[in-house]
């Protein structure tokens, strides 16, 4: 069900302020940053080993990630797990009553599919789902 952690997200306020210690300060490849409106983000990736590490900075106010650094302040926002059958591994996850933030999957950028499952089912570890193309 479950391949491998495909990548940790850390919500920053400041992805330019941020950015240089990954980098330079910790010399990990920037494999790129782009916005993904459908999310209300800015993202950034950087790769430490078979790992990325996403930097997710709110483009609007009432973004996700906003409200998520309001109310917890910077830091890491949650875990992506790589599978090969996103579908599959929510009716399963469903079935085992876990409650889920998105029953069917969104996309990525049209990337990739994504879905979160409810902190409250995961003792407060926001977890998404990610299945790559």
């Amino acid at each position: 069900m479950i391949r491998k952690i495909d990548h940790i997200g850390i919500a920053v306020t400041s992805i330019g302020e941020v950015l240089p210690l990954y980098t330079e300060i910790l010399g990990l490849p920037h494999l790129g940053t782009e916005e993904v409106p459908e999310q209300k983000v800015r993202v950034a990736m950087v790769k430490a080993g078979e790992v990325k590490i996403e930097l997710l900075e709110a483009l609007t106010p009432d973004s996700p990630i906003a409200k998520f650094i309001r109310e917890r302040g910077e830091g890491i926002h949650h875990i992506a797990l790589r599978t090969d059958d996103i579908r599959g591994a929510l009716a399963r996850l469903k079935a085992a009553g876990l409650r889920l933030i998105h029953e069917e999957p969104g996309t990525r950028g049209g990337e990739y599919a994504i879905a979160f499952i409810h902190p409250r089912s995961t003792r407060r570890v926001l977890i998404e789902l990610c299945e790559r193309s």
